[in-house]
């Protein structure tokens, strides 16, 4: 008989026998699944928190903070330093001639989720209005946009759909006094829609503050930005630092990324070890097994190319159903579903996206520990000794 159908035919009594051992071999499936399960989610969470603030971002938008400020909380911009930018040379135009920046403030408001009622912080953005030429993104989607010196507001679908209270006509209390929801926009699911808009000078008045955190200019191309850069970083009269709205909010997210890979691998590998003994424990119980049949087979002329592959095959199979389950839940479980991350004082509403790649990478995770849990025991069927294994019949 040739060396494949050698393989084939061991291979297939292998699997053949898988059923009389399901207690053991479910064991292996379900460690398997598991591992599959959090390495999906947890990477899920990472990749989808990225690319919402990618999504958040224009190459063509530039962030401008006070320097040495890490975030626009940080930050604080006077009335004279955001007349100054406004006049830098590379910011485009708004329809009335005005410069497309908006100057803006930050606050946080806590509210009660929907979920579980816990409190968390949702951010209030006070913009200009030059912000719709600057951010053409965001869109009314229900009811109407807020008017300059009311105290109106305006909701993220997703902090719509993840807080209590911020339905249109409800009111938010901010420094002792409402403000009412007049309108719901969406912005394609990125950063902007977890906030609520407000209009920046009724913000500062309310606050008693005279200057903002942040400005935000749209550029009149990419490549304008060094041009803006140089003429607000070169400027005795300013202390400002300049990033592109990608590059600032790619720093945003470095440090959460960081922390969720962290756990990812830590957990997910812990996770892995267990199932790797596991899969040893059962490969190893199936050969002892099987013995006198490898043996049988061995003196019969198979080679031991045929056993190596079947136990190989065995535990492979194995880890392919775990990584099948595992993947089938986390799609079922998380995919398409909204998430709140943050703590007390913003929270970023995410939508969760399982991608092929994800998918993929949990597959990575389960054939290697299926490989490596079938290597050993399928060496060791191998080596077995046929004249030891038929005396113990």
């Amino acid at each position: 008989m040739g060396t494949f159908r050698q393989i084939g035919a061991v291979t297939a009594m292998n699997l053949s026998s898988v059923p009389s051992r399901i207690g053991a071999s479910s064991v292996v499936v379900i460690g398997i699944a598991c591992v599959v399960g959090v390495v999906i989610s947890v990477f899920g969470m990472t990749r989808s928190l990225t690319g919402t603030l990618r999504d958040s971002a224009r190459p063509d938008r530039a962030v401008v903070l006070r320097s040495g400020a890490s975030n626009e909380t940080a930050s604080t911009l006077l009335v004279d330093a955001i007349a100054t930018i406004k006049d830098a040379p590379g910011i485009a135009r708004t329809p009335d001639g005005d410069a497309a920046a908006s100057a803006e403030m930050m606050i946080a408001v806590s509210m009660h989720r929907k979920e579980d009622d816990t409190m968390a912080g949702v951010t209030v953005r006070g913009i200009e209005p030059a912000a719709a030429t600057v951010r053409p993104e965001v869109r009314l989607v229900d009811g109407r946009m807020f008017r300059p010196g009311l105290r109106e507001a305006i909701v993220g679908r997703g902090a719509n759909g993840e807080f209590k209270g911020l339905g249109i006509g409800d009111q938010v209390a901010l420094r002792d006094s409402q403000w009412t929801i007049v309108g719901t926009f969406e912005s394609g699911g990125d950063a902007q829609e977890s906030r609520l808009l407000v209009d920046e000078s009724t913000l500062l008045s309310a606050y008693q503050r005279t200057a903002a955190n942040s400005l935000t200019a749209l550029l009149e191309s990419e490549a304008a930005f060094d041009e803006f850069k140089a003429a607000l970083t070169t400027n005795p009269t300013l202390s400002v630092s300049v990033e592109r709205e990608t590059e600032y909010y790619a720093r945003q997210s470095k440090s959460i990324n960081q922390l969720l890979d962290f756990v990812t691998y830590f957990v997910g590998g812990i996770m892995a070890l267990g199932a790797l003994f596991a899969a040893l424990n059962t490969m190893y119980s199936a050969v002892s097994t099987r013995a006198v049949e490898i043996a049988t087979l061995r003196a019969l002329g198979f080679g031991s190319t045929g056993v190596v592959i079947s136990v190989l095959a065995e535990s492979l199979l194995l880890a392919a159903a775990g990584a099948a389950i595992g993947a089938a839940v986390s799609w079922l479980w998380f995919g398409g579903n909204t998430f709140a991350m943050g703590n007390g004082t913003s929270s970023l509403v995410v939508k969760m996206q399982i991608t092929p790649a994800l998918l993929a990478t949990g597959m990575v995770w389960a054939v290697t520990v299926g490989f490596f849990g079938g290597l050993f025991p399928a060496l060791r069927a191998a080596r077995l000794p046929v004249a030891r294994a038929l005396r113990a019949v």
